[in-house]
């Protein structure tokens, strides 16, 4: 064993200085994306700053209080008709992948998505991780899903710019004026995007496109030309909300106004931006400033916001809080609504404390109205507003921290946002007599206590560490309240005396304290996720926690657990001790082989465990070889499946050679007994006996084969692994010639082999004999199920619609003889007539499947000298 980790340390000591520039890319990746984020979005704020130099605070509010009913009651008709079309997005998806589900759970699940997506955009709350979490839940398999969230992706991204330059063309005249271009740029930019629209809808005729290799399939024309209608509709609507709150002295046409909102919305969506707060109204602004007074511009901006980002969202929760409350769940028609409510619940309630939070953060810097303060002087001391209004940017704070643990289902993030909105709804009213604040903070809270049954997870919320994600989103918070507080006091002449300012009438002075102790705070936050001491390194497992998994292992039905005497993998157990899962790393992946092992709840807890373990230590959680029964928990954790290949499994009630599909395998075994080969089922005890016989074997197969042991999903020739199990060999003319050490359970529920090798004298079907006579003696001995391992990358869908992920496999299954025998491998195990079960890869999106790939190939080579070399 000492020489096995020895030769694994050498050979991962060779590949460092070929991964340095991926590690460097991976580990600064993050962090400079968020730089930039706040770079575009600091650049908007100041350019929002100088738009609005000639506008007040109080003029902002005015222009708002002097909208309209029927300006707001068309914008929520509006609001509604475009979320309608947002849902035939996934409706169309679901037919064009050929799985449809009833319609209100599909509608259900698309609206929350884009309410979340539209609110919150960012990490585990984006529409794509709803998506993933419904429908895996509903029976659909990570590949059906990954085709629903690219469709969808890909048809509002071509609709869009299709639309764009639709409108351009005709419009370039009297848009080019309103952002300082030429006419004839817009209009040549328009014909290009429309050409390459043109070119995509040629190809989809043709179906397919190879390049370098690879085969691109999109949809038809037909369905092509129905999403681009949908996206049409959707941003005809979404433009019309905005449009509906302008003042009437917007000297604009609603053509000119459409093609600008798509301009903005895809420059907000290329921001990175949380939201694209800031970027779009910026572009608006610009757009429209010349033409109309600017604060009657940013209060429609303002209102628009409110009611087609939070209005929909809290709408999303009081639908959900209903059907937690069981009166929609007691109609079986709609039961799936039901499902379908507890299964996005947290992530909605998140999203929500996101919002809420960061209107509390805003109006701590904003003033109260006159008549308010005036109520309040004769109700309340000045000390109780003065610590009402500091105190209520800090549970703004800690509702956005809170809600990363809401949508993980922590029960502490559950209590601190229960909690903490409780006493933000009364300080929301003794600082403001807040009314409308008050009422959402009160929807959040009804949406947490009905859904209590949801946050199970007993972790603790200040144990977890924010993701780069989150802390940017915090950044941007902060700095957005940073320049509204300069946009709201503009006008006051700063002084230090400000500080100490405590009356009724001075907003300023408290403004700048709550806005000190939320930068304190805020700061400390991401200090200490910062500077969290790292975790610890990832180390094989002890023989003590070895000794302890095996006693958890044989009381389930995993045989392929038993890799874990192997003692090269660390072992995470689940806090109660009842489960335990086994894993390596490799680069920055922290890879975890098959599921976790114990009772379900302790096995769904213990993928939560392992995740945030790795977050922690600055690195990718990846599970290989995980089941379909581990997909609700990987998708729950945030993480996306990809097909990696298909297990095969033999039912052995079934299995006899009897009947002509078992002729081939019945006439090897003839022919082998004949040629006088016989086998024997060595138990534990016996072993010892004869491991050196089965060493020379090791030795000369792997001689042979130019190669050497493997690790982490497959076991080495060692002698505490060897003598751990029992062992299957077989003779000729009275020599061991080829064996395989067989992995069992106390169940008897399935049994598996590890080990198979065979020295050059063993006669040519030796190896069909070996399984033969094992799958023989197992039915015999009442074992219901062998396990005949995983046919990488084989079974993976082949269909038009078929995923990206898809495709790249296919060709390496198809091309890649050269590198790994896929086609033979399968053809060998299809011998027995198995059934093929999928097996996944788990991990975070983007090239993250590729790389954790690449790192288990790796982890199991032990090192690029061990993968090349074989």
């Amino acid at each position: 064993m000492a020489a096995d980790m020895k030769a694994a340390q050498q050979a991962d000591d060779d590949l460092q200085p070929e991964t340095g520039w991926r590690a460097r890319l991976e580990q600064y990746g993050r962090p400079l994306m968020a730089v930039f984020t706040l770079v575009v979005f600091a650049a908007v704020g100041l350019a929002i700053y100088r738009l609005t130099e000639e506008v007040s605070y109080d003029d902002v509010v005015a222009a708002m209080s002097t909208t309209g009913i029927d300006q707001i009651g068309l914008a929520i008709l509006f609001t509604v008709l475009s979320f309608l079309s947002l849902c035939l997005y996934d409706w169309n998806a679901m037919a064009f992948i050929g799985r449809k589900r009833p319609f209100p759970e599909v509608a259900l699940t698309a609206f929350s998505a884009y309410a979340v997506g539209n609110a919150a955009g960012f990490g585990m709350l984006s529409g794509g991780a709803i998506r993933y979490r419904s429908y895996s839940r509903a029976g659909l398999g990570p590949d059906d899903i990954g085709r629903v969230i690219a469709f969808v992706t890909l048809s509002f991204s071509l609709g869009l710019a299709a639309v764009t330059a639709l409108s351009l063309i005709p419009m370039s005249g009297e848009i080019a004026p309103l952002i300082g271009i030429d006419p004839n740029w817009l209009r040549g930019i328009a014909i290009v995007m429309l050409a390459g629209f043109a070119l995509l809808v040629i190809i989809g005729e043709r179906r397919s496109l190879t390049f370098a290799g690879v085969t691109l399939r999109l949809a038809d024309s037909l369905t092509l030309s129905r999403q681009f209608l949908v996206t049409v509709a959707d941003l005809a609507f979404s433009a019309s909300v905005v449009y509906a709150l302008l003042p009437e002295q917007a000297a604009i046409s609603w053509p000119a106004f459409f093609a600008i909102y798509s301009i903005a919305i895809g420059i907000g969506v290329l921001s990175h931006v949380p939201a694209g707060i800031g970027v779009f109204e910026t572009v608006i602004i610009a757009s429209l400033g010349p033409t109309t007074n600017v604060d009657a511009v940013l209060a429609s901006l303002v209102v628009y916001r409110l009611i087609y980002y939070v209005l929909p969202l809290v709408i999303a929760i009081i639908l959900v809080t209903f059907t937690e409350l069981r009166h929609v769940a007691k109609t079986p028609a709609l039961a799936g609504v039901g499902r379908t409510a507890s299964r996005i619940s947290p992530a909605l309630l998140a999203a929500l404390a996101v919002i809420l939070g960061t209107m509390l953060i805003f109006s701590s810097v904003t003033p109260t109205p006159e008549s308010y303060l005036e109520l309040l002087q004769g109700i309340v001391p000045l000390s109780v507003v003065e610590g009402a209004h500091f105190f209520s940017s800090l549970l703004g704070l800690l509702l956005v921290i809170a809600a990363r643990g809401l949508a993980q289902r922590l029960d502490g993030a559950w209590w601190a946002a229960t909690v903490g909105s409780a006493f933000a709804l009364v300080l929301a009213l003794l600082k403001a007599f807040a009314i409308f604040e008050a009422g959402a903070l009160g929807v959040l809270l009804i949406g947490l206590v009905s859904s209590k049954r949801l946050f199970v997870r007993p972790a603790s919320l200040f144990r977890q560490a924010l993701t780069t994600s989150w802390l940017t989103a915090i950044a941007v918070i902060c700095l957005g309240a940073c320049f509204l507080l300069f946009f709201v006091y503009r006008d006051v002449d700063y002084s230090h005396a400000l500080w100490w300012d405590f009356e009724f009438s001075e907003e300023a002075p408290r403004s700048l304290r709550a806005m000190l102790g939320l930068t304190v705070f805020a700061s400390a936050v991401a200090i200490l996720s910062l500077l969290r001491p790292a975790a610890p390194a990832v180390t094989p497992s002890s023989p003590e926690d070895v000794d302890k998994a095996v006693a958890i292992l044989k009381r389930y039905d995993v045989a392929d657990s038993n890799l874990v005497r192997t003692g090269d993998k660390a072992v995470m157990f689940s806090p109660d001790g009842e489960a335990f899962l086994m894993y390596g790393k490799q680069g920055r992946s922290w890879i975890a082989f098959l599921d976790p092992v114990g009772p379900k709840k302790s096995r769904d807890e213990l993928v939560w465990q392992f995740v945030e373990a790795a977050r922690l230590a600055g690195c990718r959680a990846v599970f290989y070889q995980a089941s379909p029964q581990l997909l609700p928990a990987i998708a729950d954790a945030g993480l996306q499946a990809f097909k990696l290949g298909e297990l095969a499994t033999v039912d052995l009630s079934r299995f006899e050679l009897k009947g002509g599909k078992w002729a081939n395998l019945r006439q090897t075994a003839s022919r082998a007994e004949r040629d006088g080969l016989s086998f024997e089922i060595i138990p534990v005890e016996g072993v010892p006996a004869v491991l050196e016989d089965l060493r020379a074997v090791s030795d000369g197969w792997l001689a042979q084969h130019r190669t050497k042991e493997k690790g982490f999903s497959l076991g080495a020739f060692t002698d505490d692994y060897m003598l751990a199990q029992p062992v299957i060999v077989l003779r000729f003319e009275g020599q061991i010639v080829a064996f395989a050490n067989i992995l069992v359970t106390d169940t008897k529920v399935e049994a598996s082999i590890d080990l198979m090798r065979f020295s050059p004298e063993a006669p040519k079907g030796s190896m069909d004999y070996l399984f033969v006579s094992l799958l023989t003696h197992l039915r015999g001995e009442g074992y219901q199920h062998f396990n005949l391992g995983m046919a990488p990358l084989s079974g993976l869908s082949r269909r038009e619609v078929a995923p990206v992920w898809d495709r790249i496999a296919n060709t390496f299954y198809e091309h890649g003889e050269r590198f790994y025998n896929f086609k033979g491998l399968r053809a060998f195990k299809s011998k027995f007539h198995p059934e093929w079960q999928p097996r996944y890869l788990a991990v975070s999106g983007g090239l993250s499947p590729v790389i954790a790939l690449l790192d288990a190939t790796l982890l199991i080579g032990g090192g690029l000298k061990g993968v090349v070399k074989k």
